[in-house]
């Protein structure tokens, strides 16, 4: 063990996942609607500003470092050696590097040069990401096996086949990881820096400092125009480490038995650091604006303080207070995310493939807005319904 964590499920934690969740499906369906406010957009690149659809990708990151102990600390619970677990941190990652390069190449995709509808296409992906990443309850582990491997192979002809472009000459690359993506790079530093400093608060602090130092050095025009430009381009990988290592030290201040920290001396400590974080978003913000494309570091401070403050009431309310009836609604989704994560985009695409398009009355202002709520709220019935059905995945 690493750090010696509260045992049992935290339901604060999983309401926090299904809420983001949730509003993470609303922002992505609302995003095709015409006709609504700006603050219901992203905020355009070369804007010194955000909006809370900002703040959804970054929760997901907090979310990620706020799970990396538990994680970390159950797998050598149970046994793993220091290589097992490594090669499950490799191999988390590399499911979201695969996951995050598909779904960013499905919307460049040249049906006549692949030979095949966008579609079509992109169900038998999805199709395929469910048969290889299922947990599956079989007593004989070679059906399991079998279904993953049908699966990989579908996954393995849909790269190669793949034509993407107007000219089709396009393959499949990463232009860029995707959200997916990114979550993996970031995953898989923060495990690194966990391990690394053995999961010292004091250590993890400094490393987000020296993150944001990292990505503010890349954008110095004396790395960018030299031989270490390369290394520039992980300057965006390091701020979202950076949220991702505030989630993981909020996890050490309420749930690390050897902090011991309770009562007015938790209060305090997650206070100083919230303050700390909208500090230090401020001081930055003249010199690098505040923006979600270029993952700036007042805009990565910023909602790292925001997911503080949020969690922390969701604690209050549902650990503390014990008012937590309410979070079941949340608890499909928060326990199997990546199901709920692409389920949008598998009725989207299957809408595709048969031809199916919404009225254009729910695809402009607030009838559009009102129809992408209900849309969001019905998707987590949905997961509630293919849990029941023993569809989970887990990468």
């Amino acid at each position: 063990m690493i750090n010696k964590l509260s045992t049992g499920r935290i339901l604060s934690i999983d309401a926090f996942r299904g809420i983001t969740i949730l509003v993470m499906i609303f922002v992505n369906s609302v995003a095709g609607v015409h006709g609504i406010p700006s603050w219901m957009q992203h905020a355009h690149a070369d804007e010194d500003r955000m909006t809370f659809v900002d703040v959804v990708f970054p929760a997901f990151l907090f979310i990620v470092g706020m799970s990396i102990p538990f994680a970390i600390n159950s797998r050598l619970n149970k046994g793993d050696s220091f290589w097992q677990l490594q090669k499950h941190i490799l191999w988390r990652t590399l499911g979201l590097l695969v996951l995050g390069v598909f779904m960013v190449n499905t919307d460049e995709l040249n049906p006549a040069a692949t030979g095949m509808s966008m579609g079509v296409w992109a169900l038998l992906f999805y199709g395929s990401v469910i048969l290889v990443w299922n947990v599956y309850k079989f007593e004989q582990p070679w059906i399991s096996w079998c279904l993953k491997g049908i699966g990989a192979v579908i996954l393995i002809v849909l790269a190669v086949i793949y034509r993407g472009g107007e000219d089709g000459a396009h393959y499949l690359t990463p232009q860029w990881w995707g959200i997916l993506g990114l979550i993996g790079w970031a995953y898989l530093y923060a495990c690194i820096i966990y391990q690394l400093f053995k999961g010292n608060h004091n250590a993890i602090f400094f490393m987000i400092a020296v993150c944001i130092g990292y990505y503010i050095l890349c954008r110095q025009p004396f790395i960018q125009n030299s031989e270490w430009s390369l290394l520039a381009s992980q300057g965006g990988n390091a701020a979202h480490t950076a949220i991702v290592l505030c989630g993981m030290l909020l996890t050490l201040f309420y749930f690390d038995e050897d902090l011991g920290l309770t009562g007015s001396r938790l209060v305090s400590r997650v206070a100083g650091f919230c303050t700390v974080l909208l500090i230090a978003g401020a001081w930055l913000r003249p010199a690098y604006k505040l923006s979600k494309i270029q993952a700036t570091p007042s805009w990565c401070l910023y909602c790292a303080a925001i997911c503080v403050a949020v969690f922390s009431l969701l604690y209050f309310l549902i650990d503390v207070k014990h008012f937590n009836r309410w979070t079941s609604f949340f608890k499909p989704a928060g326990s199997n995310p990546l199901l709920t994560y692409i389920l949008p985009d598998i009725v989207y695409f299957g809408m595709m493939a048969l031809g199916l398009s919404l009225p254009a009355v729910l695809q402009e202002g607030v009838p559009g807005i009102i129809w992408c709520m209900c849309f969001a709220v019905a998707m987590l019935f949905v997961v509630k319904g293919l849990n029941k059905l023993h569809i989970r995945l887990q990468l």
